[in-house]
């Protein structure tokens, strides 16, 4: 049974024949200890707090039966680790050359497929608030005037606290052209109703974040914590 808080993907999910439904992960609508096995995959990183990231990890051990195992996966600060790039960061060479292969000028710019992207704000900042900023570490820089950095895609986390662009596919298709290849002058009013964008939060979580938190718990033994290309994963035991 699968749960997410987009009804979209969870019609996705009805239409292949899987049980899925719309849910918060806060909330879970699911009897206390009646689940062998949960997975939160890129999930907990869209929570704004501490307070609110280790709420998700609870209510994810209030499905479990005692015994029962989770598998945790968020994104992870560091995308270099132990001398290796992650998949994310190796993939900056392949978006340069496929831009450079769509464009024909230096004012135009290729529209992307769906998932984060580059945006003409990157380097702009969010006037969103984050309340209850953490203090940084790792290496991470302080989140200046409490706005959110926006970060340029495939490339090095600055920020453990920022927002990722998201340009999606939609809006009206020129005759014979998808919406991913066609060439828009950037920022153009065509270009914004081709291509939307959207700023998602993300807490990117530095090593031993994410099972600090789910050590804090009572209910759960920490089984395994490993790296796994630019996530920090834990599997879990209830206990």
């Amino acid at each position: 049974v699968g749960c997410d808080r987009s009804k979209n993907l969870v019609d996705i999910c009805g239409e292949k024949h899987f049980q899925a439904f719309v849910c918060d992960a806060l909330s879970v609508p699911i009897r206390s200890g009646s689940c062998d096995a949960c997975i939160s995959i890129a999930v907990i990183h869209h929570f704004s707090t501490a307070e609110r990231r280790l709420a998700t990890i609870r209510e994810l051990a209030r499905l479990l039966r005692p015994g029962g195992t989770a598998l945790i996966y968020v994104w992870a600060m560091e995308q270099e680790y132990k001398n290796q790039k992650s998949k994310y960061l190796k993939g900056k060479n392949d978006s340069k050359n496929k831009e450079k292969e769509m464009n024909t000028g230096t004012a135009q710019r290729p529209l992307s497929d769906q998932g984060p992207d580059n945006s003409s704000q990157d380097s702009a900042w969010s006037d969103q608030l984050l309340n209850g900023l953490e203090d940084e570490s790792c290496g991470a820089k302080p989140v200046a005037d409490f706005r959110l950095p926006v970060h340029t895609n495939r490339t090095s986390f600055h920020s453990q606290d920022l927002l990722v662009p998201w340009h999606l596919k939609g809006g009206t298709k020129k005759k014979e052209e998808s919406v991913d290849t066609v060439l828009v002058p950037g920022g153009s009013k065509e270009s914004q109703e081709l291509s939307p964008v959207f700023h998602r939060y993300y807490h990117v979580f530095c090593e031993g974040e994410l099972e600090a938190a789910c050590r804090s718990l009572d209910c759960v033994r920490v089984q395994k914590s490993y790296y796994d290309q630019g996530n920090w994963c834990v599997i879990l035991e209830k206990l």
